[in-house]
């Protein structure tokens, strides 16, 4: 049954967060990239402490080790990486089908961080081609222009780059961390302090309300983001990372693309192309070489092999 849950769970993750690619395109449309992401989790942060005080004895950290992780969440998880993601998506030469290909890196990325902080995650030659083959599968699903991937926006890529890095080093932080906290009250304070970080960023780059067009669309991306992408996502992510592992839960960043093409069909009529149903073959190899004793463990607990 927590097979079973884990695997729903994780299904859920890749489909909120593979949607909001094309909410945070549409939402860019609307408004300024680092005062997007600090609206964001002003509104996520808000619902997610509310959650906390309902579900948690004590939803404020205590003491200097738990206000430590809250730190590295909303510094690394939230602020370092929506910020980089968000500004490198302005620039026309990272399309979403860049973005998400930059992102996929983000298991492998953990994997680097996890042999210096995490020796017990660490993956065996095997499970690091898994993770090599799964990267390639997203990259063969979201079919980037070669030509346009290594010409312009390189500075735009970078920065997605380091938003991948630092989503990936935030991960590791956080599970090496000894701090007993709640996952609903480490999320809803790292969305907190993240999004007031990014609003003294944005601050800075002379990012203003006034800048934003308040449409029907814009308001549906924000929403969409905050709730699902955000609120929803995030607590399943942190709870997958207690009983996961960085290195495992990472691997959402190869599934997710699948859920972003199919969105793209439901919701803009996008063509799903041999290229969506090869990445697709492809991710699935890659994530049966990484979960390799995991799924023989399964296939042997109901009797498919001995």
């Amino acid at each position: 049954m927590s097979r079973a849950r884990d695997l729903a769970l994780f299904l859920i993750l890749a489909a909120v967060w593979g949607s909001a690619f094309m909410a945070i395109k549409a939402g860019l449309a609307y408004f300024p990239p680092v005062l997007f992401a600090a609206l964001r989790y002003d509104v996520a942060g808000v619902v997610m402490l509310g959650y906390a005080a309902y579900v948690v004895d004590d939803p404020v950290p205590r003491g200097r080790d738990e206000w430590t992780v809250v730190a590295v969440g909303a510094t690394l998880i939230i602020a370092a990486y929506h910020a980089f993601l968000f500004i490198g998506e302005t620039d026309p030469a990272v399309t979403s089908a860049v973005a998400a290909v930059i992102v996929s890196l983000s298991p492998v990325l953990t994997t680097v961080f996890a042999r210096a902080f995490l020796p017990s995650e660490r993956l065996t030659v095997v499970g690091v081609i898994g993770l090599l083959v799964g990267l390639v599968g997203a990259i063969v699903l979201a079919a980037p222009d070669p030509g346009n991937l290594t010409g312009g926006g390189t500075v735009a890529k970078l920065l997605v780059l380091l938003a991948a890095a630092s989503f990936a080093l935030g991960s590791v932080l956080t599970r090496a961390s000894d701090a007993d906290l709640p996952i609903e009250t480490m999320e809803a304070w790292s969305m907190l302090l993240g999004a007031l970080l990014m609003h003294l960023l944005a601050a800075g780059l002379g990012e203003s309300v006034a800048d934003v067009s308040w449409t029907t669309e814009a308001i549906a991306a924000l929403a969409y983001l905050s709730i699902a992408a955000s609120g929803l996502g995030f607590l399943i992510y942190f709870d997958l990372l207690d009983r996961l592992g960085p290195i495992e839960i990472n691997l959402v960043s190869y599934v997710a693309p699948i859920f972003a093409a199919v969105a793209g069909w439901l919701f803009l009529s996008e063509v799903i192309s041999l290229n969506t149903v090869a990445g697709f073959l492809i991710i699935c190899v890659g994530f049966a070489l990484v979960k390799r004793a995991a799924l023989r463990s399964a296939l042997r607990e109901y009797g498919v092999v001995d």
